[in-house]
């Protein structure tokens, strides 16, 4: 089965969403077209990154990834197509797959795909979708661009050690307002060693105690846990914890470990 996602910020409400799954169909009329996310924040390359790093691992060797994240096309723009952990990836080189991807990607081409200058304004309809049907119809990388080595890179917000202390920061923020930060288990664990810890951030509010499910505590009480990503949440059951809590993209949480 010929499986393509799409990861976007073209909403749902204009025509563009439509023009892409047509162009999809009408050359690969066989393609399951999965509906990744549309709502990615207009341009934002870091939240659309967390969604598909978190997300791709689920979908069968072969799947295709379309990214529609900051494609519009100038004369530098350089689109390309990578090869990473047995699944193909479609975007533009503006830092996202180095924000993804944790070891380098098997295989690299730069699309040249002679683009349709009808589409010039959006080509995501055009050489996006040549390029995904091309690979999800068990095409080659070679015949769609050239070998390239360097991609544009750029860095995640790491969390950082002082002492006693993890300092990390909230980096993503759900449909359900629970906060998501930078911290891995795998860090947390390594620096953990079993002890305890306090979990502090915006106006002094504290947890102790790591759940393993969001309705471990009582409806409208606060928690932390490892969610499905394995970075730590700061959650409220039942409720909103970015806005009860005042957390923001960006802000400091602070583990103190005892």
């Amino acid at each position: 089965m010929a499986i393509i996602t799409l990861t976007t910020d073209l909403g749902d409400k204009d025509i563009y969403q439509a023009a892409l799954k047509g162009s999809i169909l009408k050359l690969l009329p066989a393609a399951s077209i999965v509906d990744i996310t549309h709502n990615v924040s207009a341009f934002n390359v870091q939240q659309a990154a967390f969604i598909l790093k978190n997300s791709f691992h689920y979908f069968p060797d072969g799947t295709v990834h379309l990214i529609g994240i900051d494609t519009v096309f100038t004369k530098d723009t350089k689109y390309l197509a990578v090869h990473y952990k047995n699944h193909f990836f479609v975007g533009a080189d503006n830092g996202i797959f180095s924000l993804m991807f944790d070891s380098d990607p098997d295989e690299i081409v730069e699309i040249n795909i002679m683009q349709d200058l009808k589409f010039l304004h959006f080509p995501l309809a055009d050489i996006f979708v040549k390029a995904a049907c091309h690979l999800a119809g068990n095409g080659k990388l070679k015949d769609i661009g050239l070998p390239i080595d360097n991609i544009e890179r750029k860095m995640n917000l790491q969390p950082v050690i002082e002492k006693n202390l993890i300092r990390g920061a909230v980096i993503y923020i759900d449909s359900f307002q629970n906060v998501i930060t930078n911290i891995t288990k795998e860090f947390f664990n390594q620096v953990q060693q079993g002890r305890n810890f306090t979990l502090s951030f915006k106006r002094n509010e504290t947890i102790t105690h790591l759940s393993w499910y969001y309705n471990e505590v009582p409806e409208g009480e606060k928690l932390c846990l490892f969610g499905i990503s394995d970075h730590l949440e700061i959650a409220i059951n039942k409720g909103n914890a970015s806005g009860l809590l005042g957390l923001g993209l960006g802000d400091t949480v602070i583990l103190d470990f005892e």
